[in-house]
């Protein structure tokens, strides 16, 4: 896609208003299927690390995603709020985003990835403190047909996806798909077990990877329904909460999905959009723990419900404006622990809770090429009680080519039911705490934006934000953890990123972020938040466009840990691809981390470990047939 094409790209993820990415109250970045398949991402993870600001995690089991300078080990990705096709991803029990292996959908069946930084509770409720990610599923016609592929790699990673497409009159649409994988993963060393009855530090076949993904989707005219699931089983060699090295431990999660939507216009100024969607996830974790050796269950079970109707009205003069109303019901935050053998039940915490949220967002079009975008949303929450969130955006732009964007927005996060019930009161166990507070964040930001023609563009973006009350896990005398309200934190930052089309077929993307989170009380650096970030992504053809290079760069400065840090590491990635190697096909040979570079992502609280070492070197072959 062009440039000057993308940058006006319809999306509704900031405001539900349809607006093009130059014109959206924000920094919007979108990503496509063309740049997943120049690069050779696999996890929604690799995505997102490409972009400005953002960073990523991976302790082996999950990956975490930090911006801004914000992601405290330990952390789940409950300070971004992850949408599929606009419906919400995010757990009710621990309110993770996830974006690893553990997301539901094939990153094959992805269109386009929509980023949209900043607080966005004005518009969604809880969760979106630093940003929402919205995945937007590819259509029938853009598979058009049946559709086979297979990729072979490192470490015995395979993956075989068969997906079919078909477009028909007055809007129908159908795609079909399901994917399989699996992943023996590595024998990986830990010198903090590398003791004679822990194998030296060697942790033996237990890095292994498997999931499976199937998605449907069904539109007509103004209806569609989407239906999907994603089961993953991750293996645990870090031996995290003090199990037993060395020996048998696993996650599991299933993500189940069913969201029916339906859009219409009642006339030619009034246009109603209704959602209802059904969703379940279950968590299991199995170990070995204390001595002798104890087998222990550990998990939840999540089932949500809800819907959402907004109406958006464009016949007055000036203004566009949406005003609607979200319900959602958590039917099931239930956790659970136990011992297997002999059998001893230690947690069966069963909630449920309630939310409804009225928002309205308006657009107006003000003299002097200003426009004025005012958005607030009062969320009540049986457990969290009300909140409100505004948010204000004044758009100036002086030329055809020049923007500036003034932005002030607040959010807020609901505590979720892990840190609200887990309770396991022994040493190194957890309290519950049924008096937290939400989490709230106050962002200031202004945004420059330039367009050099129609082949490149610039963004500078200033940003200011203070975060209260977060939520964090602390130990208290007994040796037993419990989430308090006891940390405020504030950061200031700057965004620089550019884009060009070279000759209308290469492209270059790049970007630059500085960032400074401190705690507010002591002054001091976060964890986990490095000072420097720097992104390079480059496209070009080779042999008349019979092929492809894909080629990025990610330099990531150092980062604090629990003790000690992380040091500093640039990354790069290549993938060659060619859609003319092979009749109707497209054959990419990626090569991760090519300077087989050594480096580590800090731990959480819950480890031996200060710090995770990564990836080394790998490889993948990938071929994708069409009949």
């Amino acid at each position: 896609m062009p440039l000057e094409a993308l940058m006006q790209v319809k999306v509704r993820t900031a405001t539900l208003l349809s607006q093009s990415v130059a014109d959206a109250p924000a920094a919007v970045v979108v990503l496509t299927a063309k740049d997943i398949e120049a690069y050779g991402w696999r996890t929604l993870a690799d995505a997102l690390a490409s972009l400005p600001g953002l960073y990523t995690s991976y302790d082996r089991t999950y990956s975490y995603l930090g911006g801004r300078g914000f992601q405290r080990p330990g952390d789940y990705n409950s300070r971004f709020l992850l949408l599929i096709d606009g419906m919400r991803v995010n757990d009710t029990v621990y309110d993770q985003a996830p974006i690893g292996d553990d997301f539901p959908l094939d990153m094959d069946l992805v269109e386009r990835i929509e980023y949209v930084p900043g607080p966005g509770s004005a518009v969604y409720g809880s969760n979106a403190l630093f940003g929402v990610i919205n995945v937007v599923t590819k259509k029938g016609s853009d598979i058009n047909g049946t559709q086979v592929a297979g990729s072979v790699g490192s470490f015995g990673e395979k993956r075989a996806r068969a997906s079919y497409g078909w477009h028909g009159d007055s809007g129908a649409d159908l795609v079909l798909s399901a994917t399989g994988y699996d992943r023996s993963g590595q024998d990986l060393y830990y010198p903090e077990f590398d003791t004679p009855d822990q194998n030296n530090g060697v942790a033996h076949g237990l890095d292994y990877d498997r999931a499976q993904y199937l998605f449907a989707k069904f539109a007509y005219q103004g209806f569609k329904i989407s239906a999907g699931y994603g089961s993953r089983t991750k293996g645990v060699p870090t031996a995290p909460y003090q199990a037993i090295f060395n020996t048998p431990q696993s996650t599991s999660d299933a993500h189940s999905f069913i969201d029916a939507k339906y859009r219409h216009a009642v006339t030619n100024g009034l246009e109603i959009a209704s959602e209802v969607y059904w969703e379940r996830y279950d968590y299991q974790s199995v170990g070995l723990y204390g001595q002798p050796p104890v087998g222990n269950v550990d998990g939840d079970k999540a089932i949500w419900y809800g819907a959402d109707v907004h109406a958006t009205v464009s016949s007055v003069p000036r203004n566009k404006f949406v005003v609607g109303i979200s319900a959602l019901r958590d039917a099931a935050r239930d956790q659970y622990n136990y011992n297997a053998d002999p059998y001893q039940l230690i947690l069966d915490d069963r909630r449920s809770s309630n939310s409804v949220g009225l928002y309205a967002e308006d657009e107006i079009q003000l003299p002097w090429h200003f426009t004025l975008n005012a958005g607030v949303r009062i969320d009540h929450d049986s457990n969290a009680g009300t909140n409100v969130s505004p948010r204000l955006a004044l758009n100036y732009k002086p030329t055809d080519v020049d923007t500036f964007k003034l932005l002030y927005g607040r959010a807020y996060r609901a505590p979720n039911a892990y840190e609200l019930y887990y309770t396991i009161p022994v040493p190194g166990g957890q309290l519950g705490n049924s008096l937290l507070k939400p989490e709230r964040i106050a962002t200031t930001e202004f945004i420059y934006e330039r367009a050099f023609g129609e082949n490149a563009h610039a963004t500078v973006s200033l940003f200011h934000y203070d975060v209260r009350d977060l939520i964090t896990e602390t130990p208290d005398p007994s040796g037993v953890f419990i989430f308090e309200n006891v940390n405020h934190a504030t950061a200031n930052g700057v965004e620089l990123a550019y884009e060009q089309d070279v000759a209308s077929i290469a492209r270059i993307r790049a970007s630059y972020s500085w960032q400074l989170a401190r705690d507010s009380a002591t002054g001091g650096v976060l964890q986990n938040s490095p000072r420097h970030l720097g992104k390079l992504n480059v496209t070009v053809p080779l042999l008349h466009n019979a092929a492809r290079v894909g080629a990025e760069l990610r330099c990531e400065s150092a980062r604090l840990a629990e003790a000690g840090s992380a040091a500093g590491y640039c990354l790069g990635n290549v993938t060659i691809g060619s859609e003319r190697l092979i009749p109707h096909a497209d054959v990419s040979f990626s090569v991760y981390n090519v300077t087989d570079k050594r480096y580590a992502d800090p731990a959480g609280p819950n480890f031996t470990q200060n710090v995770i070492p990564q990836q080394s070197r790998t490889f993948l072959f990938k071929l994708v047939y069409g009949f």
